[in-house]
């Protein structure tokens, strides 16, 4: 039964695919801080001065946290954007020559 299970598991790359999530997950929590911590800051910084504001989560109209919105925006631009290049790097496609 254990032996048909690692079967299952190799055959169908349940592990690779387990190893994947988890590097996926710890990648999205890394470049999250770095777009919170470092780019947000950097970036809004003139106009969180000007709105006398220290952190872009805390602008709101009326009640509505506008500023959660364009973080929000702004994290997932960047992790698209680096999701993509990273899928680029490791999944180039070969190129076929006809002979």
């Amino acid at each position: 039964m254990v032996n048909e299970f690692v079967a299952f598991l190799k055959n169908y790359g349940v592990i690779g695919l387990a190893i994947a999530v988890i590097i996926g997950g710890k990648l999205n929590e890394f470049v999250t801080s770095l777009v919170q911590d470092v780019l947000m800051p950097l970036i809004f910084q003139p106009a969180l001065h000007a709105a006398q504001v220290d952190d872009i989560r805390k602008l709101s109209y009326n009640g509505i946290f506008y500023g959660k919105a364009i973080g929000s925006a702004v994290d997932f631009i960047i992790v698209s954007i680096i999701v993509f290049l990273f899928a680029k790097m490791i999944l180039k496609e070969q190129v076929v020559s006809k002979k």
